[in-house]
């Protein structure tokens, strides 16, 4: 299984989570967990999803989702599992 990591942050609109699990359930991609917080106007979320089943690479997807984030007007970062345990060992 291909995990990633992807979290969006920004002010709070209508909208963003159905944004983002749209392009997610268009492009084949599960969501394996989700967590959602908003602290007063903030809005915050993280999800692992399973790209084993993604009809695009995993670059592209990437860039599709800060293009949505950008659209959005929140910051959308996807990242590989394995990265994102290493970037945050240290």
């Amino acid at each position: 299984m291909t995990r990633a990591i992807i979290t969006v942050v920004g002010k709070d609109t209508v909208g963003i989570i159905a944004k983002v699990c749209t392009y997610l359930a268009n492009n084949q991609i599960n969501i394996l967990d989700i967590s959602q917080t908003i602290v007063q106007e903030y809005f915050n979320m993280m999800m692992i999803v399973d790209l084993t089943k993604s009809v695009k690479a995993f670059d592209v997807l990437s860039d599709e989702l800060v293009e949505i984030g950008k659209d959005t007007g929140v910051q959308v970062k996807c990242q590989l599992e394995d990265i994102f345990d290493k970037m945050h060992r240290i």
